[in-house]
């Protein structure tokens, strides 16, 4: 069973830096995109950060040049460095990786999510 498993959340004053943490694991074939999202209550869940297997980076508008995604392909991990932090930042960020388990075709990859980790950003 594949399985997410965010780490890195929690409470940040206004300016300071937040990483996350996104861990892959289970029995898994290949690894592709893989991403961050998040969600504030009452609102639809929001791109944050998407980079490809060849660690091409995406960035939504609000985020660009204050977070860096980054992966590391050897630990199936994904991370998100997140610095000067405001308070609209606050959100559920959730993971997100496209992913083949070792017990299907390559051709079959789907969208597997995290269980969300709280980022609260105040004074």
């Amino acid at each position: 069973q594949v399985q997410l498993v965010e780490s890195g959340g929690g409470l940040v004053q206004p300016g300071g830096s937040l990483r996350l943490s996104c861990a892959a694991s289970g029995s898994i074939s290949s690894i592709y995109d893989m991403g961050w999202y998040r969600q504030d209550p009452g609102k639809q869940r929001e791109l944050v950060a998407t980079i490809t297997t060849g660690s091409s980076p995406n960035y939504a508008d609000s985020v660009k040049g204050r977070f860096t995604i980054s992966r590391d392909n050897a630990k199936s991990t994904v991370y998100l460095q997140m610095n000067s932090l405001k308070p609209e930042d606050t959100a559920v960020y959730y993971c997100k990786a496209k992913i083949t388990p070792s017990d299907r075709p390559r051709w079959y990859a789907v969208n597997y999510w995290g269980q969300g980790t709280q980022v609260t950003v105040s004074s």
